[in-house]
């Protein structure tokens, strides 16, 4: 056990297992107290409650934290989303639209939070050798081994993404500048939605008089 001193505390949700049992494990041994909540996903039956995990648990325990690290000015945040937030086809909608929020909320965060010295970052894992995929009846190791990443390299990367000051992570991208293109393609497109008229190619946008 280290006796030096805390770093601070990191909130980890889902660390009974897979990614968030190994973010436990790595954040231990850099010196973080660690508040772990965990919950068992064989007894999600419904819908709602994987959305309860992905999207209701995520923001209420997100903007719990938040006011804490912005009185001390200091604190760091890390969300859990897939590649499949970006790639909603890969697998089914309703997984990718709850992935597409925590990205969507991150992004938000880091506008929000940046300022007042809280850090932000969103990992993107692939398919990555979790028991969560033998849950969805799809063991991972039916899969091509060429594109399953163990959750050790996967977080262990992701940390090293967070020590660099990434944002947005995606350890299985081996082009970086892919991402900061798409990014930078993004930011560009959003200041143009500001118009009061609609664009030409909808045929609305001039009047003929009476």
């Amino acid at each position: 056990m280290s006796h030096s001193r805390s770093k601070g505390t990191a909130l980890i949700t889902g660390a009974s297992a897979g990614i968030g049992a190994v973010y436990a494990d790595r954040l231990a041994k850099r010196d973080y107290d660690l508040v772990l909540v965990a919950r068992n996903e064989a007894r999600l039956k419904a819908l709602s409650g994987r959305i309860a995990l992905n999207i209701v648990a995520l923001t209420r325990l997100t903007y719990a934290a938040a006011p804490a690290f912005v009185a001390r000015r200091a604190g760091t945040i890390i969300n859990i989303a897939s590649v499949v937030g970006l790639s909603p086809e890969t697998l089914n909608g309703v997984y990718g639209a709850t992935k597409a929020y925590v990205i969507a909320l991150s992004h938000s965060l880091q506008h929000e939070l940046a300022e007042k010295g809280v850090r932000i970052q969103v990992v993107l894992p692939a398919a990555t050798a979790t028991e969560i995929w033998e849950k969805a009846g799809l063991p991972y190791q039916n899969l091509p081994a060429s594109i399953v990443m163990s959750p050790e390299d996967m977080v262990d990367a992701a940390l090293v993404g967070l020590d660099q000051g990434e944002i947005v992570t995606l350890p299985s991208l081996h082009d970086g500048d892919q991402w900061t293109r798409f990014e930078a393609a993004r930011r560009a497109i959003a200041k143009q939605f500001g118009n009061s008229t609609p664009a030409s190619r909808y045929r609305i946008g001039v009047r003929t008089s009476a």
